[in-house]
């Protein structure tokens, strides 16, 4: 079956060349293109989609309204893959995708459309619930603090990278204990390593969160 697909971006013509383009890969099926954030969320309960590639920015504001639309659909359409397009190598706009859980989503430069491999492959990655971020992006996050030096994933115990690993499926404390039969005050000391270790300690709790979500993502996690 193929890929069910809903394109959302404003211009006309780049959402037509975005359109044609994915047209041309046999895996794919485009079932609507939008142009606001309206008429994507109403594309989105008319067609059912599997995966929607959309502008980070959109009529009726445009300031955010793919994040928006990410942050709705992880609650309206849970197992609905979301791709944010950007010209913004912004890691604001990262820490805020995930901060629901980093599970099919993708956050992506407007450049990549170029390479259409990548973009088939994110969008793959995301149909099957995975996760992309630009590289760009992540070298924007971690420049201050890991540029040059070797990972800190390299730093973790099996048992952090376990945490670690669930918490990038966007699972709480709870659901991480349940999952591997610890307690959750255990569970809490391990994320407290891991983001001593990722010298996140002074960043507020979700910002902790999420950058160590991108962190295992841009080590292929």
């Amino acid at each position: 079956m193929p890929i069910r697909l809903v394109v959302a971006e404003d211009h006309y013509l780049v959402r037509e060349g975005i359109r044609r383009l994915l047209e041309t890969q046999p895996e794919f099926e485009i079932v609507a293109v939008c142009g606001d954030l309206d008429s994507l969320l109403s594309a989105v309960d008319t067609e059912r989609p599997d995966v929607v590639l959309t502008d980070i920015r959109m009529p009726p504001g445009n300031t955010d309204e793919g994040i928006q639309a990410a942050k709705r659909l992880r609650e309206t359409h849970p197992d609905l893959g979301v791709v944010v397009l950007s010209q913004y190598a912004s890691p604001s706009f990262a820490l805020a995708l995930l901060e629901g859980g980093s599970a099919g989503r993708s956050y992506l430069l407007k450049e990549r459309v170029q390479d259409v491999e990548q973009l088939v492959s994110a969008i793959r990655t995301v149909a099957e619930g995975g996760s992309v971020i630009d590289p760009k992006v992540v070298e924007a996050l971690v420049a201050a603090n890991a540029r040059g030096q070797e990972s800190p994933l390299g730093q973790l115990t099996p048992r952090e990278h376990d945490v670690l690993r669930e918490m990038a499926a966007g699972k709480s404390n709870a659901a991480i204990a349940e999952t591997l039969f610890l307690t959750e005050g255990s569970v809490e000391k391990v994320i407290h390593s891991i983001f001593q270790k990722f010298e996140l300690t002074w960043e507020t709790s979700i910002h902790k969160r999420v950058k160590a979500v991108i962190l295992y993502l841009a080590a292929g996690g």
